[in-house]
Formats: C-alpha cells, sequence, structure tokens
C-alpha cells in the first residue's frame, strides 16, 4: 500500500522462518490492505498461501521469495477473495492459482481495485484479475514434497462466504488467512446448524487448543502494533500445539465438522 497519510511511516516488511522450510512474510502495520502471506519451500517449487494487494508490495513479495529459494512458486493457494490476498495473483503466472469455487466468483464478481474515494488513493499498479482456476467445494490436499497440506472450506460465511485455512499436521502449523486473531475475537460462528440435524462445531473449537504463544501476524488495524511473530496478529500462521493437549498429527477437520 502506498498511501503516504496512512502508511508512509510504516517498516518494511519481514520473513520469518516458522517451521523448516515454511516461512511468514509479515508487512507492517498490519492495517488496511496490509496483509501478511507465507510459503513452503520444497524440492521442485514453491507453494505459496495468498498474494499481497499492489504490484509493489507483490514484487517486493516475490523478492523476498527469491532470497530464500531459487525455484518458481509453482502453487498459490488464495484463503478468500479480498483484494489484499488476490491482487498480486497475477504476478505467479507460472502457478497453479488454487480456491474456493466461491473465492473464484466473489473475486470476479468485485471486479479490478479502484479508488472510489472511500481511503485515500492506493498506487495499485498494473493489477490484472487472476482468479483461482483450480476450485473445491469442501477442500484439498497440496503436497511440498512428502509435506501434507489440508485445504478446508470452513463451511459457513465467516470472515467472507469463501474462507478457507491450511493445516499442515506434520508442523502444526495452520494458516488461517483472515479468521484468526491473536487476541481479538475471531471471525468465526462457534457453531451452526447441520443438515444432518443438531449442531455443527466450526474451526473455532479447534484454534483455541493451540498454545497462546502460536505463531501468528499482524493484525488489519493500527493497535496492536505487530511485534515479533509470536505477538498479537492478523492472518494466523498459528504453530506448535501445546505438548499433552493436542497431537502434531492431529487434524482440525474433526472440529471443523
Amino acid at each position: 500500500m502506498s498511501s503516504p497519510r496512512e502508511h508512509g511511516a510504516v517498516g518494511p516488511a519481514t520473513l520469518e522462518e516458522v517451521s523448516d522450510g515454511i516461512d511468514a512474510y509479515l508487512q507492517p502495520d498490519g492495517s488496511w490492505y496490509l496483509n501478511n502471506t507465507g510459503f513452503l519451500v520444497s524440492s521442485n517449487g514453491v507453494l505459496g498461501v495468498d498474494a499481497t494487494s499492489t504490484e509493489r508490495r507483490t514484487r517486493a513479495y516475490l523478492e523476498a521469495i527469491a532470497g530464500v529459494t531459487d525455484r518458481p512458486v509453482r502453487t498459490l493457494l488464495n484463503t478468500h477473495h479480498h483484494g489484499d490476498h488476490t491482487y498480486g495473483n497475477y504476478l505467479f503466472p507460472g502457478a497453479t492459482i488454487v480456491g474456493h469455487e466461491r473465492t473464484r466468483e466473489e473475486l470476479l464478481a468485485a471486479g479490478p481495485p479502484a479508488n472510489r474515494g472511500l481511503f485515500d488513493d492506493v498506487e495499485w499498479g498494473d493489477v490484472e484479475l487472476a482468479p483461482p482456476f483450480l476450485t473445491y467445494d469442501q477442500g484439498v490436499t497440496l503436497w511440498a514434497d512428502d509435506l501434507r497440506c489440508e485445504v478446508s472450506y470452513v463451511g459457513t460465511p465467516a470472515h467472507t462466504t469463501n474462507d478457507s485455512i491450511v493445516w499442515i499436521p506434520e508442523r502444526s502449523v495452520l494458516f488461517c488467512g483472515d479468521l484468526l486473531v491473536n487476541g481479538g475475537t475471531p471471525f468465526l460462528r462457534p457453531r451452526r446448524p447441520s443438515r444432518h440435524g443438531g449442531l455443527q462445531r466450526r474451526p473455532s473449537a479447534h484454534l483455541p487448543r493451540l498454545t497462546p504463544g502460536a505463531v501468528t501476524s499482524p493484525l488489519h488495524t493500527d493497535a496492536p502494533r505487530p511485534g515479533p511473530v509470536t505477538g498479537p496478529g492478523h492472518d494466523a500462521f498459528a504453530g506448535t500445539t501445546p505438548r499433552g493437549r493436542r497431537p502434531a498429527r492431529s487434524s482440525p477437520r474433526p472440529a471443523q465438522r
């Protein structure tokens, strides 16, 4: 984001390895349209979780990836359709862009970014819409070598109508898009009616099992200010469940169902 009044004083993005071969890309100050992303490096390429909002910011993200590996980004997963997670998709021309069916629909319906006077003008760059072209209904499994990445649609409107989470059971790392806020109220309803009768549990039933020191990244607000990855934040990169409370290889899917 390049609005001088809103974001002129923020520092540069930082890269932090949250597990072996898994990095979080954190953009201070985490306020409007300053999201965070992450990626996994495998032997033949990179699996990315979300793009960023503008051409300049996405190119900076790509430079950060290139500083870790010279392998190409082969897969890009969008956690939801909002532009701070998807407008940079077009700068990943060799990647398979993956997302929920509604992520594709909502991004196409919203159209390209524009300055409409609601906020300070933004230098979007030459953004072209590049919606997911590999879509799923309930979920999909992605792989970084032999590292399993379980992508699950949360099932009901939460932060948007099309939110997904990415669970890496072997590492106890959870990418939550904009659903989880460490120190704030999650964009998740605790329960919903089931089509089979009764109440159906939501992913929020799983999230409290993550340690209070879980790896997170900054919230879309000026307060609290972001600290290290373990501080309060937005776009939770939540990792390392506490010993004795939930095994590392257990999945959030039972809690989701």
